[in-house]
């Protein structure tokens, strides 16, 4: 649950900690949800009993639905959303792109569409992220004498990219995709090892058995996902939120898979303040062995 700031709201963004959280909220506090976020604009104007009859729900239950989410009240969240929106709308007028993707409009405003997503998801990413949880997260990695990323999909490439980043820091880091290459792999960690599970909605069922058995192991975690109420997130020892909107049309697509990477690249720059001198000689000695391989 967010925190709220001494003005009543919350320490992280409104609208990316409300979509990561829409899937896990009660069906009626899901319903203010899908009205907020289908307009935020319009959803900053509406008082509580206009918000309350276009969610079909009582004016009680937007009142617990601001409490859910940090806030003393209504009134509270309402001057966060409108604030929020506010500076959002100042980002190359992002709150002008639907959210969806329609396969009829052209193919000009399909990639403006795409690109407004995108770099949102990145914005809101790095918004929402703790750098507390970040550096300690870069502490335990590298602290770990074995990593392993487990992820499916497109959750998949992100694991394997920080892979590639781990390694090229000098540390002992493998990216599992598949199931079967990753359960048996998981049995052997121990205490000195840890876990990176990456999953946008943190309920993929491949995922979480890698967890359940790393959780046996004693070995640590780290969970990468967009659902902060999730199993995934709920389970493991440290969590990186992030945030992105996931269109329909584009399900499993660029968005979450970019807002995993911005969260790869964060924790690569966190290891190098860990481990300055550790991590440029690390970086210097696998830059020459690839020097000669360019034309």
């Amino acid at each position: 649950m967010a925190t709220p700031a001494a003005s009543g709201a919350p320490a992280v963004p409104v609208l990316p900690t409300l979509r990561g959280r829409r899937d896990d909220l009660q069906p009626v506090l899901r319903r203010i949800a899908d009205v907020i976020l289908a307009d935020p604009v319009a959803a900053g104007r509406l008082t509580i009993d206009q918000l309350a009859a276009a969610a079909a729900c009582a004016q009680s239950s937007v009142v617990n639905f601001a409490r859910e989410l940090g806030f003393t009240g209504y009134r509270d969240f309402r001057s966060a959303l409108v604030e929020e929106s506010a500076r959002s709308a100042a980002h190359e007028g992002e709150l002008a792109f639907p959210v969806d993707i329609d396969p009829a409009d052209p193919l000009e405003i399909s990639v403006a569409r795409i690109a407004a997503a995108d770099a949102r998801a990145v914005r809101d990413t790095v918004r929402l992220l703790d750098l507390a949880v970040l550096e300690e997260a870069a502490r335990m990695l590298s602290s770990s004498r074995r990593i392993l990323l487990v992820g499916v999909g497109a959750s998949g490439l992100a694991a394997t990219d920080l892979q590639y980043k781990l390694t090229r820091l000098g540390f002992s880091a493998q990216a599992l995709t598949s199931v079967h290459d990753a359960l048996p792999a998981v049995t052997a960690l121990g205490e000195e090892d840890c876990l990176v599970a990456v999953s946008d909605s943190g309920r993929t069922t491949d995922v979480l058995d890698a967890l359940e058995i790393a959780e046996g192991t004693g070995a640590r975690t780290l969970a990468i996902t967009g659902s902060p109420a999730s199993p995934l997130a709920r389970r493991s020892s440290s969590v990186l939120l992030t945030a992105s909107r996931e269109p329909s049309f584009r399900a499993g697509a660029t968005s979450s898979r970019i807002a995993q990477l911005t969260i790869a690249d964060c924790l690569l720059v966190a290891i190098g303040n860990v481990l300055p001198d550790a991590g440029a000689a690390a970086l210097a000695r696998t830059r020459a062995a690839l020097e000669d391989r360019r034309r």
